[in-house]
């Protein structure tokens, strides 16, 4: 076996479960629309049931749909027969998901599954299955080979069965509205969770950590503002507290490349006139995206009267998880 050979499998390997990929798109027919109809106005629970590869690849379909507003668990079919069953009422819907439609442990379960009369949808290669006829609704995952050269472990098969799952989870998202704030109520943790939850008012710097002088001020005044609250910036604010300008490390050495006494000459001579602002309930995600499509490392947060409120740069927003 030479790296060439590794390298010429793994590229059959891919083209094989691609095409699989493509051969599911006839089987997003009438009966996969009736399980979306199922799972849709399901009062309880969508359960998903499968046994060896096909019970892990049920785990990550039933974590998709629970993610994204479809309220869904795992049982393993082994477990049901000794109590888990107990788990499913009248109110759910059970995905079941078996490759050849005659796994035992899952067929074994699936009469208890129909008297306790949840919808059953079968997720099956084999139409004519026993599995199959007995569902409700059938989704057909037949692949032409499996990408094992044995055609034995389950390859093309799983990967099938994992993007009929995405789909049927992403055709119920966008049927239920689902939004990225729902999406984040189901992940609070992590940069993820950062991203789409946290906004300015909870990361900026308030009250006398905010960097302000008045544009009466001498240039001087102002750096020993911006390194006394040490944010690379300042605002300028008039006799109203209004913001009128904003003065920036970047400002600062375009000053000192020109003929300016900052001992005497006004912080308004050398100020940004109408900077970009943000308001304390803008999400730290869109605030990082408007700093780097402006190229600008910090940005002032000002209330409704155009009064500073916060302050807070791109180290704020590192540290915060958002960057």
């Amino acid at each position: 076996m030479t790296m060439q050979n590794f390298k010429a499998l793994a590229k059959t390997v891919i083209e094989i479960e691609q095409q699989a990929i493509s051969e599911l798109i006839q089987f997003v027919d009438d009966s996969f629309e009736l399980a979306c109809q199922f799972m849709y106005n399901c009062k309880g629970r969508v359960i998903v049931i499968g046994m060896g590869k096909s019970g892990h690849i049920g785990g990550k379909i039933a974590a998709t749909l629970a993610s994204t507003g479809t309220p869904s668990f795992f049982v393993h079919p082994g477990e049901a027969s000794h109590g888990d069953l107990g788990m499913i009422t009248a109110n759910d819907v059970v995905l079941t998901i078996s490759y050849s439609g005659e796994t035992h442990e899952v067929l074994a379960i699936t009469p208890v599954i129909k008297r306790i009369g949840a919808k059953l949808i079968a997720m099956t290669g084999n139409s004519n299955s026993t599995l199959a006829k007995l569902a409700d609704t059938h989704i057909c995952i037949k692949v032409s080979a499996e990408a094992c050269p044995l055609g034995l472990a389950p390859t093309s098969s799983t990967t099938a069965t994992l993007v009929m799952g995405d789909a049927l989870a992403v055709a119920l998202l966008n049927a239920r509205g689902f939004t990225a704030d729902d999406f984040a109520l189901s992940h609070p943790g992590g940069s993820l969770g950062k991203r789409l939850l946290l906004r300015l008012s909870d990361i900026m710097h308030k009250d006398e950590r905010v960097p302000t002088v008045s544009e009466h001020a001498f240039i001087k005044d102002a750096l020993v503002e911006m390194s006394l609250k040490g944010l690379g910036m300042t605002a300028i604010i008039n006799d109203e507290q209004q913001l009128v300008g904003l003065f920036t490390d970047g400002d600062l050495r375009r000053v000192l490349d020109s003929r300016i006494d900052i001992h005497s000459d006004s912080i308004s001579t050398v100020m940004t006139h109408n900077p970009r602002v943000a308001q304390g309930d803008m999400l730290a995600a869109q605030a990082l995206k408007i700093m780097e499509d402006k190229k600008i490392n910090g940005l002032i947060i000002v209330d409704d009267n155009n009064k500073p409120v916060g302050a807070m740069n791109m180290h704020d927003l590192l540290s915060s998880g958002v960057l």
